[in-house]
């Protein structure tokens, strides 16, 4: 595979890592976790996820899409973010990680949309045919597109930014979302399909794990049930959990050792029931 430049993080394993004179290390058997964060998540947020399976042993890769791709280039039609999403899977080979099970944890609208294309890859692209994914969890998605909550997420993500270029962006933004539902919509719909209805009839089986809460005021409760319903319906392995009273993607905040114990109960009944 040829390796590209990603702004990836990889943690590897202790064993890797006081075995690793190169980037390649042993390929063990550990699963492999690939957390995709939010728009606009710092890495250092996204690593505090990270030890909940460093601790266990996984090797963890760690990548959140710049936002302009998220709020921007994907609200226009543009498939931006299909090059991350075949560069994460190409770090698997890069690492000589390919042969172990994978468990994709994503944050948000933002790493949803990233997800999607990754599904996308998994069963169009011949070199990750044959990649093992255990499953999915997502924390705080996916939700249909919602303006009022995606203004609130590019407002979080601009707040250290200048006060007249973060509105100058929510006003763009705001202005693009709603021509483009209003005038272009019956022409984009059938060009680019929404994320949610991607999502909604993806081809992937493995099992989905969904976290999220009433509370959210970003991504509405109602949408992410409705998906996990639907995917269950499919035949997919769907298990939901509702935190009730937890901000978005702040679950694990409110409760930690909750948190972190449904995530690694899933990824080992997702091991011990991926084929071998």
């Amino acid at each position: 595979m040829g390796a590209r430049r990603l702004e990836a993080v990889v943690e590897l394993s202790p064993g890797e890592a006081r075995g690793a004179g190169t980037k390649r290390g042993p390929a063990d058997g550990q699963p492999v976790v690939i957390l995709l964060g939010w728009a606009g998540c710092q890495d250092k947020h996204l690593a505090k996820y990270s030890t909940i399976y460093s601790q266990k042993g996984c090797t963890v890769i760690r990548y959140t899409a710049p936002w302009r791709m998220i709020f921007f280039s994907e609200t226009f039609g543009i498939r931006s973010l299909q090059t991350p999403a075949r560069q994460l899977l190409e770090l698997l080979f890069d690492y000589s990680v390919e042969n172990r099970p994978v468990l994709f944890h994503v944050f948000s609208n933002g790493g949803a949309m990233l997800y999607r294309y990754v599904v996308e890859a998994l069963h169009t692209h011949k070199p990750f045919n044959n990649l093992k994914v255990a499953g999915i969890i997502f924390d705080s998605a996916p939700g249909r597109r919602n303006l009022r909550g995606a203004l609130r997420a590019l407002a979080a993500v601009l707040v250290s930014k200048n006060v007249l270029l973060k509105y100058f962006l929510l006003f763009a933004f705001a202005t693009t979302a709603v021509v483009l539902r209003i005038l272009l919509y019956p022409l984009t719909r059938f060009i680019h399909q929404s994320h949610y209805d991607a999502l909604l009839k993806a081809p992937s089986c493995w099992p989905e794990l969904y976290l999220y809460s009433q509370a959210d005021a970003i991504i509405k409760a109602g949408e992410v049930k409705h998906m996990a319903d639907a995917r269950q319906q499919l035949g997919v392995s769907v298990k939901a959990v509702d935190f009730s009273d937890s901000a978005h993607v702040s679950h694990v905040r409110a409760y930690p050792t909750y948190y972190s114990n449904l995530c690694v109960t899933f990824l080992a009944d997702c091991v011990r029931a991926s084929p071998r």
